[in-house]
C-alpha cells in the first residue's frame, strides 16, 4: 500500500553521505541514493524537483548554518536530513551541542515540508569505528526522540547487517559503494510509502576470506591514503569540503547524469 503517490519535490541536506561519496561516476562526479531517489521519484511523477545541498565534511553547525534555511525556503513535499556524523568522529565532541544543533535543524525543516526523513547512518566493523561508536549510538537514539516528536520518518540504517559488510564499503571505509548507496536509494523509497522494488536488506554471499598478506598490504595502502589524510583534516580542523558549493542547490527539475 503506498502512502503517498504524488511527492513532486525532494531536498536532500547533509554531508559526504548524501554527497554520494563514493559512488563515482564516468565524469568524476558523484551520484549517490539520493541522486537515485530522486530518479525513481520523477520518473513516476511529471515535473519533479530536486535539490541537493549537501556538501562533504560538513558539520552540524555548519549543516544548520549553511543549508536548512535553504531547503526549508523550497517548501518540498520531501526533506532528508543526515548528520552530525562527522562531529561525533572528531577527536572532541560535545554531544550536548551536536543534539542541540540536531534539533534545532527538524524544529525549522520539520514544518517546511510534507515529510521529513531522519536517518540512523549505516555503521561498519573496525578498530577506529569502534572507538567512535558510544557517540553514535547516543546520536542515533536523539534521532529516534526527534522523530517521535515531530512526526519524522526514521530509516535505519545502523541495524543493517548487510551495510556492515566491508564489501558495501569503498577503499577509504567511510563511504558507500555504488551498491551500497542503492541499497539506501531502496531503503528511503520504501520508508515513503512507496511500492518495494527489492529487499534492500539481503545479505551477500559468503565473502571469500584474502589471504593474511593481501589484508596487510589493503591495510597499508588504506592507512596512507586514506587513514593518515583524514586523521590529519580532524587534527587541525581542516575539512574535506571547505570551500566546495552544494551539489545541487537550487531545486529544479531533474535531469538524469550523464553516464
Amino acid at each position: 500500500m503506498e502512502m503517498n503517490a504524488n511527492y513532486t519535490s525532494f531536498v536532500a541536506v547533509g554531508d559526504s553521505f548524501t554527497e554520494g561519496m563514493s559512488d563515482l561516476l564516468p565524469d568524476g562526479s558523484y551520484r549517490g541514493w539520493a541522486d537515485l531517489l530522486a530518479g525513481r521519484l520523477a520518473a513516476r511523477t511529471p515535473g519533479f524537483r530536486y535539490a541537493n545541498l549537501a556538501v562533504r565534511g560538513k558539520l552540524i553547525g555548519q549543516i544548520v548554518d549553511e543549508q536548512v534555511d535553504v531547503a526549508a525556503a523550497m517548501k518540498p513535499d520531501v526533506i532528508t536530513l543526515v548528520g552530525g556524523l562527522n562531529d561525533t568522529l572528531r577527536p572532541k565532541c560535545d554531544m550536548v551541542r551536536v543534539r542541540g544543533l540536531l534539533e534545532e535543524a527538524v524544529e525549522r525543516l520539520a514544518p517546511s515540508c510534507g515529510q521529513l526523513v531522519l536517518m540512523r547512518s549505516p555503521g561498519r566493523n573496525g578498530p577506529v569505528m569502534e572507538r567512535f561508536r558510544p557517540r553514535m549510538e547516543e546520536l542515533f537514539t536523539y534521532v529516534d526522540e526527534l522523530a517521535a516528536r515531530h512526526g519524522a520518518l526514521v530509516v535505519d540504517l545502523y541495524g543493517a547487517k548487510t551495510l556492515a559488510d566491508q564489501r558495501m564499503w569503498d577503499l577509504d571505509r567511510l563511504h558507500l559503494t555504488a551498491e551500497g548507496h542503492r541499497r539506501v536509494a531502496e531503503a528511503v523509497w520504501q520508508v515513503l510509502g512507496l511500492q518495494t522494488q527489492d529487499d534492500w536488506q539481503a545479505l551477500l554471499p559468503p565473502a571469500v576470506q584474502p589471504a593474511w598478506a593481501t589484508r596487510r598490504v589493503n591495510d597499508l595502502r588504506f592507512a596512507r591514503r586514506h587513514l593518515g589524510p583524514w586523521i590529519g583534516r580532524r587534527l587541525t580542523g581542516r575539512s574535506s569540503g571547505d570551500g566546495r558549493p552544494a551539489k545541487r542547490p537550487e531545486l529544479l527539475p531533474y535531469e538524469p547524469p550523464l553516464s
